[in-house]
């Protein structure tokens, strides 16, 4: 089954600013129990509070095929204070049950034209979903404090025929009862996590999914094997599949994913902020040490009237560049990072937007602001992406 998706409903790609290297510790803060109404889950978000935090720490020094950032809002835009919420990890209630959710981006974009729906579905639950999982076993306990461990997960699928417009997004939630998740972390041949993925609620855009490991198609789900609709008194929402299932089907249905509803402190998708140019958040890419820095294009931009080469070398040249000098000031002279990246977010009117990302090599960057090399030379030794697809970008040729 191939998944498209137009570039309208789109839910933006999210990357996240952080606090200051100085603060760092700071950006692994937990979700606070005071922000959890549910009273079981409220006690859980107490009493493994500093567990949390060290899962959290845990999951972001780990290394994945792709990078994984945890998110509390798959459906924030970028430019929301909610997009910068990396608290991915709280205890909730599903189904009255109360479920440990990680969730998070998998920083991935497949094409559809050659992976299958269950195909990436299966790559997504063996290279983002089964390591986590093992690394929450071996920290958080096995106890009748909770019911079940569950995971959404937010990655790209791609039509390799069109442009960059049509990359879309797919979300993989599984849920596992509390002794099947500790199980399955212990699994270690197919046949034994396809049992216990058997027995457990899959959903990939908010339909229950009967995900087949190391298989074209997924199996069809009688009936009678689909997990019950939620009940009203669940603290989560269905916000971020909601306009997935948008996306690829007019027809309703009965069980969202696992998303929590965002609190009223929290902006609407109007209220747009500032993100700080100078507040980088650690993260790996494969055996590259990076300083992520997020931050809000000042420049505007009408889609109609600009090419995407054109508003990304512009926001190199007039916006991202001149940063530079004052970002290198403020960076730690002591500490072994191979690059920066940088995500720029553009506004381009009528509510759209698109994120260009710059990936620098730390010693070329260097350069740069020392007038050593030029802003094409510094462009040539990085990795430029728009909306999660590299491009080629020459200066000159697109001003």
């Amino acid at each position: 089954m191939k998944f498209t998706c137009t570039s309208d409903v789109l839910v933006s790609r999210l990357l996240f600013g952080g606090v200051l290297f100085a603060a760092v510790t700071s950006a692994f803060s937990q979700v606070s129990p005071t922000e959890i109404a549910n009273p079981r889950a409220k006690a859980d978000e107490q009493k493994y509070l500093q567990r949390l935090v060290s899962l959290q720490q845990s999951i972001g020094k780990s290394d994945f095929p792709f990078t994984f950032r945890l998110a509390r809002y798959l459906d924030a835009k970028p430019g929301q204070r909610a997009a910068l919420d990396s608290n991915g990890i709280e205890f909730v209630s599903f189904q009255q049950r109360v479920v440990l959710k990680i969730s998070g981006f998998y920083r991935v974009a497949y094409d559809s034209m050659q992976l299958t729906r269950n195909a990436r579905a299966t790559q997504v639950m063996q290279e983002a979903i089964l390591p986590i999982l093992r690394l929450v076993t071996s920290q958080i306990p096995q106890s009748s404090d909770y019911d079940g461990i569950g995971f959404e997960v937010l990655y790209d699928a791609r039509d390799s025929r069109a442009s960059y417009d049509f990359e879309g997004h797919e979300v993989l939630t599984a849920v596992f009862s509390r002794d099947e998740a500790f199980a399955l972390a212990k699994a270690r041949t197919n046949a034994e996590i396809q049992e216990i993925v058997d027995r457990s609620d899959i959903y990939v855009n908010a339909k229950p999914f009967g995900l087949e490991l190391g298989q074209r198609d997924p199996h069809i789900l009688e009936a009678a094997e689909q997990p019950a609709p939620p009940k009203a008194e669940d603290d989560w929402s269905s916000s971020v599949s909601d306009s997935l299932r948008r996306a690829v089907d007019t027809e309703p249905t009965l069980t969202p994913a696992i998303s929590r509803t965002r609190p009223a402190s929290m902006p609407t998708s109007a209220d747009q902020a500032t993100l700080p140019s100078d507040g980088p958040l650690p993260e790996t890419d494969g055996d590259q040490k990076l300083l992520h820095f997020t931050m809000q294009n000042t420049l505007s931009f009408e889609k109609a009237e600009s090419s995407i080469y054109k508003r990304a070398a512009q926001s190199f040249d007039l916006f991202l560049a001149p940063e530079l000098k004052g970002i290198s000031k403020k960076l730690p002279t002591d500490a072994s990072y191979d690059g920066l990246h940088f995500s720029v977010l553009n506004n381009l009117g009528a509510e759209k937007s698109e994120t260009i990302e710059y990936i620098c090599p730390m010693d070329s960057m260097r350069a740069f602001v020392e007038n050593k090399i030029t802003s094409q030379d510094l462009i040539n030794k990085s990795t430029v992406l728009v909306n999660g697809v590299r491009i080629g970008l020459t200066l000159q040729l697109v001003e």
